[in-house]
């Protein structure tokens, strides 16, 4: 039967309503870049995922020397003991970032970051560790030296900051400066941060690309891939001629980041022998990473006569 003078489809207030508009199709040139718009955000989600739970996972490898750090400045504190921890090495390779690592809990009534900028023409004319004199710990208290003393050994000299007889001056004092240093009760630990110049070369890139990192870099680092045999033939006689018994060097291999810095802490930790240590951790450092400053002296100078100069 014909479905004639039926009546037609109504709203909910008795309306026809209105026949839909018909829908364009999306052209496929634009359905192509959209979806190549997603990929490409969902990579980048993919990237920030793994960026966030390496450093989650970080994080959670460095807790407990964290929690015996607390334990190493307890005991300085309860024993009025004197501690200072040099940090040098070539720019770029990771002592800033250990230093924040070492000291993000500890109390900051019992420890100073010191990283002096360059001297005045008054401190110039002054006995030249006069202006590191005054950052000395006191009884209780840990001072970490972002570079110290030894810009005199390396980065002075490489640049022209100062004269060679200033240079030979400093080489020949500083041995005794540290002698007694370390008689009168300071413990003394000096961490060299070794970076291969392929790894500089790939952090200085980074910090060039990241609007975060820029503020870094500076007039000097844009030398320092140029001067990279100044810089070693300078430490290689620093490290010969100011590591003592009393003041050894310890070398930190920091091409792998995380490693360096847990082995770093380790070898400071290592340095004092503090109350209640837990039992449940490897405080050994690791062999790839920790070096004396005796074995890389032999290595440099096998490396000298196998190639006929330092490379690396």
């Amino acid at each position: 039967m014909p479905l004639t003078g039926l009546p037609s489809p109504a709203t909910g207030n008795g309306r026809t309503p209105e026949p839909r508009p018909v829908t364009a199709f999306t052209p496929i040139p634009d359905l192509a870049e959209a979806y190549q718009q997603a990929q490409r955000e969902l990579e980048a989600l993919k990237r920030d995922h793994r960026r966030v739970a390496r450093k989650l996972r970080a994080e959670k490898q460095l807790r407990p020397w964290q929690v015996e750090l607390l334990k190493l400045q307890r005991h300085l504190e309860a024993h009025r003991m004197r501690m200072i921890v040099l940090f040098e090495g070539r720019d770029a390779a990771g002592k800033g970032g250990t230093i924040r690592r070492a000291t993000r809990y500890m109390n900051e009534k019992h420890y100073r970051v010191v990283a002096l900028g360059k001297p005045t023409e008054e401190q110039r004319s002054e006995w030249y560790f006069q202006r590191y004199v005054a950052q000395l710990p006191a009884g209780g208290e840990i001072v970490l030296f972002d570079r110290s003393w030894y810009n005199r050994a390396m980065v002075e000299p490489v640049f022209g900051f100062c004269t060679e007889q200033e240079y030979e001056h400093f080489m020949l004092g500083v041995t005794g400066f540290e002698k007694d240093l370390v008689r009168q009760g300071t413990i003394l630990v000096k961490l060299y941060f070794s970076v291969t110049r392929e790894e500089q070369r790939r952090r200085f890139a980074r910090r060039l690309d990241d609007p975060l990192r820029q503020w870094k870099f500076s007039e000097i680092d844009m030398q320092a891939q140029d001067r990279w045999d100044d810089f070693t033939t300078r430490k290689y006689e620093m490290l010969k001629h100011t590591g003592t018994p009393s003041a050894p060097w310890v070398i930190i291999r920091s091409g792998d980041k995380q490693r360096a810095r847990i082995n770093a802490i380790k070898v400071v930790l290592n340095a004092v022998d503090y109350d209640d240590r837990d039992p449940g951790l490897d405080f050994e450092p690791d062999r790839d990473v920790v070096l004396s400053d005796t074995e890389e002296i032999m290595l440099m100078e096998a490396e000298r006569t196998r190639r006929g100069s330092f490379t690396s």
